[in-house]
């Protein structure tokens, strides 16, 4: 059966997950801004570009705030996470470039993927900010909070563009006056450092995915070792407290309580309780059941200890 995970494992997941998103989205609004003309919707994009950098370091940061010991499992997710949102930036760079009949259609399609990554974020960080409210982690609830008052706002001002940008569309398309020449904005030649870019960070997190993985592993295998040791050392504690005990009450049965025990009748035995001690009188509780089973002396040995040892009540036998 596998480990249970805790809130704080999720909280972990889930800023991961948001991280991952964050860098993706640099990639695309970098490929996005290349092919758009000086304006309002470019001036959008290179706000949000800032601020969905100054996310992802912050998010960075409260992973490390955390200081949470990763799993293997959960690292491979998280470096995945990343990887998957890396190689979609890494696809769509020049797809984004090509795409649409007219320049002006491609910006109104990017316009329509950033409302759709923006909505997805704003659910990211809802559900991160009422997982760390469940957990009283008040610093990752204000972080998600903080983030999704940010693409809110993104979200509504991209909505308030694609008017004017669906106008441009039917503008150069039915009409035949275009608003502007794609070629001239650079965009397939940021496109293609998008792609190297994306490359290289690419290649570079799948070599520290085994450098990840591996001091996960090994982090696991020292808290199995420690745990492994710690139920060691309280079973043997366990083990010579048990056969101290059996050895003490071994010695009592053989030995008896007092010199010429044996020889004295249970009346004689009782008269002599009074002058032991609690110890003694155990001896005398224990030795009496392993051999004369006398109800009497077992009684008064049992009342001269105050009851406190509720196992020594006598069976019936001799008297």
């Amino acid at each position: 059966m596998s480990a249970m995970t805790t809130t704080e494992d999720k909280i972990v997941q889930y800023l991961n997950e948001a991280r991952a998103m964050e860098l993706a989205l640099v990639r695309t609004l970098q490929a996005h801004i290349a092919m758009t003309p000086s304006g309002g919707y470019r001036r959008i994009l290179e706000r949000h570009l800032r601020e969905t950098r100054d996310h992802a370091d912050r998010v960075g940061r409260r992973l490390s705030d955390l200081d949470a010991a990763p799993t293997v499992a959960g690292t491979v997710y998280g470096i995945g996470q990343q990887l998957a949102g890396q190689l979609l930036a890494l696809g769509k760079a020049p797809l984004d470039v090509l795409r649409g009949a007219s320049a002006e259609e491609k910006l109104l399609k990017n316009a329509k993927d950033e409302c759709a990554t923006e909505a997805l974020e704003i659910a990211t960080y809802d559900a991160l900010e009422q997982l760390a409210l469940r957990a009283g982690d008040k610093p990752t609830a204000r972080l998600a909070a903080d983030h999704r008052a940010d693409e809110e706002r993104m979200l509504r001002a991209l909505r308030q563009q694609l008017p004017a940008l669906t106008d441009a569309v039917v503008g150069a398309e039915v009409d035949g006056r275009p608003t502007f020449d794609a070629g001239r904005t650079g965009a397939a030649q940021t496109a293609q450092r998008t792609v190297r870019d994306t490359e290289r960070n690419v290649s570079d997190a799948v070599q520290g995915t085994t450098r990840a993985v591996r001091r996960a592993a090994a982090d696991t295998r020292r808290a199995a070792a420690g745990a492994v040791d710690d139920a060691a050392g309280a079973a043997r504690a366990a083990i010579g407290s048990s056969a101290t005990s059996a050895t003490t009450e071994e010695r009592e049965e053989q030995r008896q309580p007092f010199a010429r025990y044996d020889e004295l009748n249970a009346d004689r035995v009782v008269g002599r309780l009074d002058a032991l001690t609690p110890a003694q009188l155990r001896h005398v509780a224990t030795y009496e059941r392993a051999h004369k089973h006398r109800r009497t002396v077992l009684e008064a040995a049992e009342r001269k200890r105050g009851g406190t040892e509720h196992g020594d009540r006598a069976p019936a036998g001799r008297r």
